[in-house]
């Protein structure tokens, strides 16, 4: 059920104090962005594509051994992981826009997924972050597919939607990719008469098509096929252990995702009440609902620091790694104006998304006309 935003949230002179605060986070951190953060997203590319090289090249040697197979997995799957998380998704935000680096900008970057860059940039960037958990206007909410609030309309569809879920987790790269396809119906050959995209049906199609088969080819055709050259069984192994890593890095991103958007405590909102936000209302709204999660600074670096989903959404575009720092700060901020602070284990935080996955899947109580519990 979406928060009553007008009875909970603080008032006025409070949200200016509060948004003042949350400003000088920002500030005081953006001082501190310089070469030392250059380094470590370099140093980090470094490690993706070293994974990527020594993977590949396991997963052949796997044919002879399995253990090296196993290892080509997990390393293709780590490669494809920092290539998504940390690399990818930080670097499409702008995060690292200062350091007028050719390659790694937002402009020009995309990513080792299905899904165009540049799609992501237009629903994600704008849609998403701007309008964050509103209903009818964040498109994220559930990905079109899930019913996650009583606010979205039950249909007979959603009894099975664990299983949807299930198959989104499994695969992601492509919900991604056909996600702002969807939104706009492209293929029903159906545009929104409000889409604010600046490209033609035509454009989005092609980018939609030629993304996906720049990426079918590379995984499942032209890498299996080399290793063929040097003995035809070689093209199943390399095949296996390609599509076995992307579904590892599906589930692990659908994963961080869900329990950065979609936990027990992640709040909705009403379109109405979130018209001419001030900046410290729009603050507000950016934490309720949103969720992080705990962890090691390994664990944290493979999740993009999306762990840090709150710091995410207040602070898109400061450089991730950051935000460990300033979610101390946020709390403490949280804290003293009594606004909730969503965190705790990575395992807590996922069954709460199970339980409100299954939970919408049928009419509440509510919606039943029973009394709650």
């Amino acid at each position: 059920m979406t928060t009553n935003l007008a009875s909970n949230r603080p008032d006025a002179e409070t949200l200016k104090a509060f948004e003042n605060d949350l400003n000088s986070i920002r500030d005081q951190t953006m001082k501190k962005v310089g070469e030392k953060d250059a380094r470590y997203i370099r140093k980090v590319i470094r490690v993706q594509r070293s994974s990527d090289i020594v993977g590949r090249i396991s997963l052949v040697l796997g044919f002879f051994n399995p253990l090296f197979w196993l290892a080509g997995v997990a390393l293709l799957a780590l490669s494809k992981i920092l290539d998504n998380m940390e690399i990818g998704h930080n670097v499409m935000h702008g995060q690292y826009d200062w350091m007028n680096d050719p390659h790694i900008n937002s402009r020009k970057f995309d990513w080792d997924i299905w899904g165009d860059g540049a799609s992501w940039k237009r629903y994600h960037n704008h849609e998403h972050h701007t309008y964050t958990n509103i209903i009818g206007k964040d498109r994220d909410y559930g990905y079109g597919l899930l019913r996650l609030s009583d606010d979205i309309a039950w249909r007979p569809k959603n009894r099975f939607q664990f299983i949807t879920y299930t198959l989104l987790s499994s695969f992601f790269q492509f919900g991604i990719a056909y996600h702002e396809v969807a939104g706009e119906r492209i293929f029903a050959g159906k545009r929104k008469e409000n889409s604010i995209l600046p490209i033609s049906r035509e454009e989005l199609k092609h980018s939609f098509f030629a993304k996906i088969k720049k990426q079918v080819f590379k995984e499942y055709i032209f890498f299996p096929l080399l290793a063929a050259l040097i003995s035809w069984p070689m093209f199943f192994a390399v095949l296996a252990g390609n599509m076995l890593a992307e579904f590892i890095r599906n589930w692990w991103t659908a994963s961080v995702i869900f329990c950065g958007h979609f936990t027990e405590d992640a709040q909705t909102f009403d379109e109405a009440e979130c018209e001419n936000e001030s900046r410290g209302e729009w603050y507000y709204r950016q934490i309720l609902g949103s969720s992080n999660f705990e962890g090691s600074r390994g664990f944290h670096i493979l999740t993009g620091h999306l762990s840090c989903q709150i710091e995410h959404h207040l602070y898109p575009d400061v450089p991730a790694h950051h935000y460990l720092d300033m979610a101390k700060e946020v709390k403490v901020v949280c804290a003293k104006y009594g606004i909730p602070y969503n965190t705790g284990s990575f395992g807590q935080q996922y069954w709460t998304v199970v339980k409100r996955v299954v939970k919408y899947s049928f009419l509440t109580e509510e919606e039943q006309g029973l009394p709650a519990n």
